[in-house]
């Protein structure tokens, strides 16, 4: 199965001290082999901020 679940973790969340916000997403392993940014609302934060994919 090419396609796998990542989670998304926000990159602004740590650095202003509030709890970070997570997404699920998937991706295609074999057409994209780096790790998966993408802008998504962060609820905490009050606007759409960088969440990157982690381990």
């Amino acid at each position: 199965m090419p396609r796998e679940i990542v989670i998304l973790e926000c990159t602004e969340a740590k650095a202003e001290g509030k709890p970070v916000s997570r997404y699920m997403s998937t991706r295609n392993k074999k057409l994209q082999t780096e790790r998966v940014e993408k802008k998504k609302y962060n609820p905490n934060l009050r606007r759409h901020t960088l969440h990157r994919e982690i381990k």
